[in-house]
């Protein structure tokens, strides 16, 4: 059925899923989609190599998966202060049902050959084998989306919060950033496959 956006009062967010405001259904559909392409990057690492590092300096798929948990759990909390902040200041209804995804820098953050230093609150501490990061990672979901429909149908453009590298970005763009995060790792994690692939690969005569 497709969804539709209807008028409501200030700050009542929709209880029914098919509701929701288009910019929340649009969110939710990118992290679907860039968490649908996590999963299928791990699934082409082989178990058995999922918690090795091919070398010293980069991360294992295990540690990877560990961070994007981090991250989650952070920016969800963020998203749920920020707009329980700005809710209670009387944060108004969104009037605007314009798509948002084309506002988030996303070019910018997949562009691997652009380095970017993670903070130390969220470097992997090898707590995590890859299994307890996936399933830990379906909790942070889980979490992140219940903030998200909370916050439906308020005016989040409103609502502004700095990044370290991507500067000033509201919370319409910072639920995108996560999607794009993911996304970002997720092409590291292929590109690990592809390296152990490539080790594997018997060397072939001139």
């Amino acid at each position: 059925m497709k969804a539709h956006y209807r008028g409501r009062a200030k700050g009542v967010p929709f209880l029914n899923s098919q509701h929701m405001h288009p910019r929340i259904t649009e969110l939710l559909a990118h992290l679907d989609r860039e968490r649908a392409e996590l999963r299928a990057a791990v699934e082409s690492v082989s178990p058995a190599r999922r918690e090795e590092r091919l070398t010293p300096e980069r991360w294992s798929v295990a540690e990877i998966l560990e961070h994007l948990v981090l991250v989650e759990r952070r920016l969800t909390y963020l998203v749920a202060t920020a707009v329980a902040g700005a809710r209670a200041k009387g944060l108004p209804a969104e009037p605007e049902t314009t798509p948002v995804m084309w506002t988030v820098p996303v070019k910018l953050f997949l562009d691997r050959s652009r380095k970017i230093t993670a903070s130390e609150a969220v470097l992997p501490r090898g707590e995590l084998d890859s299994a307890a990061a996936s399933k830990a990672l379906e909790l942070t979901r889980e979490q992140l989306r219940a903030t998200i429909v909370a916050a439906d149908g308020l005016a989040l453009a409103d609502v502004v919060h700095p990044h370290q590298v991507l500067g000033q970005l509201n919370m319409y763009q910072w639920i995108g950033f996560i999607g794009s995060h993911e996304a970002r790792h997720a092409a590291q994690i292929r590109e690990l496959a592809d390296a152990a692939a490539s080790r594997r690969a018997p060397a072939t005569a001139d």
